[in-house]
């Protein structure tokens, strides 16, 4: 595998904190745009990775009440579609038994798409469904979209009608750098540092697999957008060492940078790990009420809205009065 510095994992796709912001804001912006001038955010997608809008609707020109027009979803709602759909990208994973390195790039896909796209353009979950078959193609772990539909209850033709725009949203950079290879590789280093002994060896297991939970808290939040995935490991590392307490953490570090000649001083890196943290600490996972909320917005934002559901309603009451009836007037 190519070496993470010359990737374009590292050239392209690690941003800035306002990189992010303006990316997500230009998505929201373009599909606020889209509601306006066509009525719906709703997109028709082919297996080619074109894509289509609907005709502008007439009706929503002149329907010109604020009150009347589907309101659109805001940055912080978006990020709510998104963080629940990662939690729900792990479950898939989970219900699999796919190993950690397809769930972490299916993650990285997924955060990668979002920065082109809006929610309101793809539904999280068909991108999330369709990022999880496209991780499992480049990790050569070979699931068939009709394998992954059928385990989950969905459509498999939509995941194949997906593919090819997650591959463009991801410019066909398909090999990504999840942090579980470094951390393990840090693991393996800390033997040398430490000189571990025969009997010492379960102590570097176990902080293994507790920063292996350290970084799955990390995938979860914006960082992997904004730090090479060795420094993702390395807060992971530290945070579990809090607890285990096998090696002093600071000399470990200036020992790495020692030996890397990198001109780096160590608390330039302590405030990048610092940082990592603070991600990882304003991690908010949406309320069920939050989320009715934002589902209503985003039916109203593809034309599913309380039309449809008041006329859901109505059928309903028939059905119920028709029930009703039928029971008065039974033998």
């Amino acid at each position: 595998m190519a070496d993470f510095q010359t990737s374009t994992h590292q050239a392209k796709w690690i941003f800035t904190p306002q990189e992010l912001i303006e990316k997500y804001k230009a998505s929201n912006r373009r599909a606020i745009q889209t509601l306006e001038k066509y009525g719906t955010t709703q997109m028709e997608v082919d297996v080619d990775g074109s894509f289509s809008y609907p005709e502008p609707q007439n009706n929503a020109k002149d329907n010109s009440e604020k009150h009347s027009r589907p309101k659109p979803l805001n940055i912080e709602e978006e990020q709510s579609m998104r963080v629940f759909y990662e939690n729900k990208l792990r479950e898939v994973c989970s219900a699999f038994y796919f190993p950690n390195k397809i769930q972490a790039t299916a993650l990285l896909y997924f955060k990668r798409f979002y920065l082109q796209w809006s929610v309101m353009e793809h539904h999280p979950k068909n991108i999330m469904l369709t990022c999880v078959y496209a991780s499992c193609k480049i990790e050569e772990n070979h699931v068939s979209a009709e394998e992954l539909g059928k385990g989950i209850s969905q459509d498999h033709q939509m995941i194949l009608n997906y593919e090819m725009i997650v591959y463009q949203a991801l410019e066909f950079d398909l090999i990504v750098y999840p942090p579980y290879r470094p951390l393990e590789g840090f693991i393996n280093d800390m033997e040398d540092f430490c000189q571990v002994k025969n009997g010492e060896f379960q102590m570097l297991k176990d902080l293994h697999e507790t920063a292996k939970l350290e970084v799955d808290k990390i995938m979860l939040t914006d960082a992997p957008l904004l730090f090479p995935p060795g420094q993702l490991a390395l807060a992971a590392l530290r945070n579990s060492n809090k607890v285990q307490r096998v090696v002093d953490y600071e000399s470990y570090l200036s020992s790495i940078l020692s030996r890397q000649n990198s001109g780096r001083i160590i608390s330039d890196l302590t405030e990048n790990l610092d940082t990592i943290d603070s991600w990882v600490m304003k991690y908010k996972f949406p309320s069920e009420k939050d989320m009715k909320h934002i589902n209503r917005k985003l039916k109203s934002c593809w034309g599913h809205g309380s039309h449809d559901e008041s006329k859901k309603r109505e059928k309903k009451s028939k059905h119920k009065s028709k029930s009703s009836h039928g029971m008065q007037n039974g033998p």
